[in-house]
């Protein structure tokens, strides 16, 4: 399905690509194939590449950056029907602990939404989300997918301080802290496992199209994978996306 883009200049060398403004699959991966087209193309002047929910910036080398010849390219480009060499999604299984412990807010949850904490628990780790981006922190997972019965309006006031691996719900979102920050998502368990190393390429397991299904996990089972992955030799359970 082709969709009626809009082509926004962004700055003194870049174009902003619009979808609809839809939190939506297919729009994900409308954006995710024009992407993977404007990377194969392999355009001497394209310098940067950065994708949202529903957009694509395009950022060219100020030198040679002309608007018009830019736009015409990337229309002509995406109407166009390419092979492409698509890239491998993969399916990632995350251990989650949701001991209270580590979900602060489970309770509250789990009383807002009129459900007891093992039914909660066990409609979180029912889907298999789509990592839409990676963004906000170095390896902050954006994931598409969550139970409509879990969205959830973020917290009127802000945490300044929330845990490395938090697992939380904000709106109609669920996603891991991959470090210590400030956040205003409801924090139901806890990720024991490294979602960003900068030594590694590349840094983050995970890619955009990727899927995450998460598995629930005892305190002590936490602690174990959290020394192997400190250690850097944790082995995430994954294999090859069928969907």
């Amino acid at each position: 399905m082709k969709y009626q883009l809009q082509y926004k200049t962004y700055g003194a060398s870049a174009l902003l690509i619009e979808w609809p403004s839809k939190l939506q699959e297919a729009i994900l991966q409308d954006v995710l194939h024009f992407k993977l087209k404007i990377t194969q193309a392999k355009h001497p002047d394209i310098i940067q590449l950065t994708h949202a929910y529903h957009t694509l910036l395009v950022v060219f080398n100020p030198i040679h950056f002309n608007a018009d010849v830019a736009l015409k390219w990337l229309q002509h480009l995406y109407e166009a029907t390419v092979i492409l060499q698509e890239t491998v999604k993969r399916l990632w299984r995350i251990p989650v602990c949701y001991d209270s412990s580590f979900g602060v807010d489970l309770e509250t949850v789990s009383e807002e939404k009129g459900m007891s904490i093992a039914e909660l628990i066990a409609k979180h780790t029912a889907p298999k989300y789509t990592v839409y981006f990676i963004g906000f922190l170095p390896g902050f997972l954006y994931l598409g997918g969550l139970d409509e019965r879990l969205a959830l309006p973020r917290r009127g006031i802000p945490r300044l301080k929330v845990k490395p691996g938090a697992v939380a719900i904000g709106g109609n979102q669920t996603g891991v802290y991959p470090s210590e920050s400030p956040g205003g998502w409801h924090i139901i368990g806890n990720s024991p496992l490294c979602y960003f190393d900068a030594s590694k390429t590349p840094p983050c397991f995970a890619a955009s199209g990727d899927q995450i299904q998460f598995y629930s996990i005892s305190l002590k089972a936490h602690a174990q994978v959290k020394v192997l992955a400190d250690a850097g030799v944790y082995q995430i359970e994954n294999e090859i996306s069928d969907d």
